[in-house]
């Protein structure tokens, strides 16, 4: 793109004659003016990293029969308009590859220098700073991290600056995590958002509250607060004062010789609008946000209205306008030594309108929620492998991985919100990115494996070969025929901190099967057979995903348990037993009929469960340990979807919309239960209905029920949308209040049918009661607590007291009027056979005595995102575990992480450093035991490495935490008189000692230097 030169504003105003012509210098020089109204006018552009065109299509503007953008265009024509007037400025906030570091990378190192100016004095800032507007419902809070941690690091090398505002205006209901964590902790002064329930923002706007003090942590209280402000309507200017070239708001005509001329109305319907804001906005200062939607695709056209703007407003006299910013205008408001309102808790459920309740999209595409769930486990355990063998600029390396699964966190992406292309187009990157980390974490596990690696690896010979489709029971590496002597090689990687025992499972097609350890020990097995609905799953799926069909159907699945060392492996060896009955023991399946027998019990250790039979709806749980004893009933329902197309105000039900109409429950239509037991795990099945497949499942040393479910294709052949719940009732007395996480962090409390901030009226029963699950939810009374834990985001509530339920899958038929303009619809086709999509997926629950259930929930929660990572070899002739290194710890022998810490990032960046982040689970007063200030040993997490240096960071890793600290600013509180809980925090890091304090819900984090003339060994040979 070629340069304009710099130059005034000049603009032409008409031809007085043929000889003469008039220029018109607007004046944009305006600061702020303490007498009056101000008004900050700050240009913006929202573009979404895909919505209903994917990312590259956004980029290039290609596709416009769907909607004309063009991200190119946006920040082309922005430097030559900046460039024009010095007094304009300019904000811009998604940092994607896809979007400015590509536009970045295309760009002349003139136009670079010219950029870096433009951001240096301040026309140019960069807002929020992540890879994109992360939605706040439904990503765990480490994919929040990651993905914003990328982008504040792209702009500080490339700029050497730090974002310092936050700017979450168009994500549908907004989390405490993203204000204290993504918030406070990354160093943000301010925080605005666009969207909060329509009720709520009646009450702000009478009260003057729309501006608060948000302390989103009870557990780090006002150390992590922070300076947020909902807008007024959205993210929008007024009415009026819109100026693409295509949109119909009225310009600023202020040629004399020409027809319309209309300065004078142009400059009151400013003042008016700007006094209405005011009315509702405390101190005299409002922000106005000049843009939306890939919006300034010719900058020139709105700079150009809005110097106008300024200038005659300004010559009016009665409010003073200003090209500002969102860091200009949080100074401005900090320096008025105002006292605000304190919010507590979060923004959820988000409503915009009265039965218009966004809490549909906390389960929409929940395919695509696992699959986004599973890579960011996937990922937290490849970047600690790619660090154990050291990181690979030139070959395969995780870098795909995180950016396919930062632009996934968008808000119309992991939400379930965008076109089915586009939802395809998400779904291909990730699956782009995990090949590539694939041959990352194989090469890496090889490298280990290896007895002769000392620094960097060999050639090894070793092929890992990885099952990602193993939840519907496909596995080419496990599936090998060991009848010819064969013995199948299992590598089994534990990314967590704590040493894991656990049982693992995957498909074979012998049945004389035997399993050994690393010391030659025969471990315990046990065979289970493959039913038919899932091979169902496998045989249909796998020719849609692969498109071959796959091998001839497994028999069984293959179960054991695995002992692992924290941060480490362990290696297991399969092969055929050479005498008969010495290997696997085949699972007893009994089939009871109805009236055969009126109760079947399954379990083999502390817990057991006693199923009605034989629709096995009805639960007895006994736990022999804690002696709890709990009758529980399970059910499925599903509502159908609100059509209100013909209605005065319509509103269906759609993607981001729940509006039921009806809820019917789904009555089991079998007249069988089947039960399969073992040595290590028994099960119980049900046929539920022609498209709901459950099993039930106790393993023998755990303490927990996992359910496993298929749900789908769901039936739309009576011309109605479904949206499929499972409910588990106790006789629990939760008085209407239960408890849901914050992005799979903290747990807020919620009551049904109210909301701490206004009184609620009631108008949508049950999608107002909905919350957002990315972790779990629990209920509680005076003697027992309900835990019930999930496998990836999804939508949930206690609509009735005793009652947990879920929302497990939603197929519609009409599109909720929100802009996608889309049923939620999903099919999958495999030549002419097209079927709804089915959804395999697990939750799990567990009842303890009251104030025990937090530490199931924390411990077992990290398991779930971070399960053990199954890698397969053939062993090539010699004996694997004399010629491999068959177990493997990266911290000292002797050391574990304590029970209420995970390493949630451990990873190599470009320049050789390294990347800790240390997290506290547990919240304060949450535990007897476990909510307490606790200690890392950095020694012993790199005991062959010599620490150089330590430097704690902010949580992005963009500037050192005590540079953050002493910019923070401190806000004035309503009440502030009363006297506040004293904030725990850990305290410095002792340079020679090493160690790290964590008080309750506290990440620390770290950039570690590596003495380079240390041995980069990490184990013993």
């Amino acid at each position: 793109m070629g340069i304009v030169g710099l130059f005034p504003v000049v603009l032409f105003l008409g031809i007085v004659s043929a000889a003469e012509s008039k220029y018109m210098v607007y004046n944009t020089s305006a600061g702020i003016d303490a007498g009056k109204i101000n008004v900050h006018l700050v240009p913006h552009t929202h573009d979404d990293v895909g919505w209903l065109k994917t990312v590259d299509q956004y980029y290039v503007g290609s596709n416009n029969s769907i909607q004309g953008a063009c991200v190119q265009n946006v920040l082309d024509s922005l430097v030559p308009a900046l460039l024009a007037d010095k007094n304009r400025k300019f904000i811009y906030v998604e940092q994607a590859r896809a979007f400015f570091q590509r536009w970045w990378r295309d760009q002349s190192e003139l136009i670079q220098s010219i950029v870096r100016k433009l951001v240096s004095s301040g026309q140019l800032e960069f807002i929020n700073g992540a890879m994109c507007m992360h939605d706040e419902a439904v990503p765990h809070y480490i994919d929040m991290i990651d993905q914003t941690t990328l982008g504040h690091r792209f702009i500080k090398e490339e700029f050497g600056i730090t974002p310092r505002i936050g700017w979450q205006i168009d994500p549908f209901g907004h989390s405490a995590v993203q204000a204290y964590l993504l918030g406070a902790e990354v160093g943000f002064d301010s925080f605005f958002f666009g969207r909060i329930d329509y009720q709520d923002r009646i009450k702000r706007k009478k009260e003057k509250s729309l501006e608060v003090i948000w302390r989103g942590s009870k557990s780090l209280g006002s150390s992590a607060q922070i300076f947020a402000g909902a807008f007024p309507e959205n993210y929008e200017p007024p009415p009026g004062f819109y100026f693409e070239v295509n949109d119909d708001s009225p310009i600023v005509q202020d040629d004399i010789n020409l027809f319309d001329y209309n300065v004078q109305d142009r400059v009151n319907d400013f003042v008016a609008a700007a006094i209405a804001q005011a009315n509702i906005t405390r101190t005299n200062h409002i922000m106005w946000t000049m843009g939306t939607d890939f919006k300034y695709q010719y900058a020139h056209t709105w700079f150009r209205q809005m110097d106008k703007l300024i200038h005659y407003v300004n010559k009016d006299g009665r409010v003073n306008a200003l090209y500002s910013t969102p860091s200009i205008y949080t100074d401005v408001k900090h320096a008025m030594r105002t006292s605000w309102p304190l919010k507590t808790e979060d923004y959820f459920p988000y409503a915009d309108r009265v039965n218009a309740y966004w809490t549909g999209y906390f389960t929409s595409r929940p395919a695509l929620k696992r699959y986004v769930r599973l890579m960011s486990g996937f990922y937290l355990a490849a970047r600690q492998l790619e660090f154990f063998e050291g990181r690979s600029d030139s070959g395969p390396n995780t870098d795909s991985l995180a950016d396919a699964l930062a632009i996934a966190q968008h808000h119309d992406g992991v939400t379930g919100t965008e076109k089915q292309h586009v939802a395809n187009d998400y779904a291909k990157r990730l699956s782009i990115g995990y090949t590539e980390a694939e041959k990352v974490v194989s090469s890496s596990l090889a490298c280990l494996a290896d007895s002769k690696s000392f620094i960097g690896c060999g050639d090894s010979t070793t092929n890992f070969q990885q099952c990602p489709l193993l939840n519907i029971t496909y596995c080419p590496a496990s599936e090998t025929d060991l009848s010819d002597g064969k013995k199948l090689i299992v590598v089994v990687y534990n990314s967590l901190g704590w040493k894991r025992e656990d049982v693992i499972r995957f498909p074979v097609v012998n049945e004389d099967v035997i399993v050994h350890d690393s010391e030659g020990r025969k471990v315990e097995s046990q065979l289970l057979p493959l039913v038919d609905a899932y091979v169902d799953i496998r045989n249909y799926y796998v020719r849609a995903y692969l498109g071959s069909t796959p091998n001839a159907v497994p028999k069984y699945w293959l179960a054991f348990t695995v002992s692992v060392p924290p941060f480490g492996f362990s290696t297991y060896t399969i092969s055929t037993s050479k005498r008969p009955g010495t290997g696997s023991t085949k699972s007893s399946m009994y089939k009871f009929q109805w009236g055969e027998k009126q109760a079947v019990e399954v379990g083999q250790g502390n817990l057991k469960l006693n199923f009605s039979a034989p629709q096995g709806n009805f639960i007895n749980y006994v736990n022999s340990r804690n002696l709890v004893e709990e009758s529980v009933e399970q059910s499925f329902s599903f509502y159908t979807g609100y059509n209100g197309t013909n209605d005065k105000k319509p509103q269906n039900a759609g993607a981001y919309i729940f509006r039921p109409n009806g809820t019917y429950l789904i009555k089991p239509e079998q007249t069988s239960l089947t039960v399969i037991q073992g040595l290590l795990i028994h099960e119980v099945h049900q046929q539920i209905n022609p498209w709901i497949f459950q099993t039930s499942r106790l393993y023998k040393e755990k303490e927990h029920v996992e359910v496993e479910f298929i749900v789908g294709p769901v039936p739309i052949d009576d011309g109605f949308g479904k949206e499929i719940a499972t409910q588990i009732t106790t006789s629990l007395e939760n008085s209407k209040t239960f408890y849901t996480d914050s992005n799979g962090r903290d747990f807020i409390k919620r009551i049904r049918d109210f909301r701490t901030d206004w009184d609620l009226e009631v108008n949508q029963p049950v999608a107002g009661n909905y919350y957002p699950i990315n972790l779990g939810i629990y209920m509680q009374d005076s003697k027992k607590e309900f835990s019930v834990l999930v496998d990836r985001s999804l939508g949930g509530s206690s609509l009735v007291d005793g009652q947990i339920e879920l929302m497990l899958h939603r197929r519609l038929l009409l599109d909720d009027s929100r802009g996608v303009a889309e049923a939620l619809n999903e099919t999958v086709c495999v030549l002419d056979d097209c079927r709804g999509l089915a959804v395999q997926g697990k939750y799990y629950y567990r009842i303890d005595p009251l104030g025990e259930g937090a530490k199931w929930r924390r411990s077992f929660g990290q398991e779930i995102y971070s399960p053990l990572l199954l890698a397969f070899a053939e062993e090539d002739g010699d004996n694997w575990m004399s010629s491999h290194v068959p177990t493997f710890s990266a911290i000292d022998s002797s050391y574990a992480l304590p029970d209420n810490v995970a390493i949630i990032t451990l990873q190599e960046l470009a320049d050789g450093k390294v990347l800790v982040r240390l997290a506290h689970l547990y919240e304060i007063g949450e535990d007897g035991v476990l909510s307490v200030v606790t200690s890392v040993e950095l020694k012993k997490l790199f005991p062959v490495r010599k620490i150089a240096k330590v430097t704690e960071m902010s949580l992005s890793a963009n500037q050192e935490r005590a540079e953050m600290e002493k910019k923070r600013l401190v806000w004035d509180v309503e009440g502030s008189s009363i006297e506040n809980p004293k904030v725990v925090r850990g305290g410095p890091v002792d340079p020679k000692e090493l160690v790290v304090e964590l008080a309750p819900m506290e990440i620390r984090t770290f950039i570690i230097d590596f003495d380079r003339s240390s041995s980069k060994r990490l184990f013993d040979a």
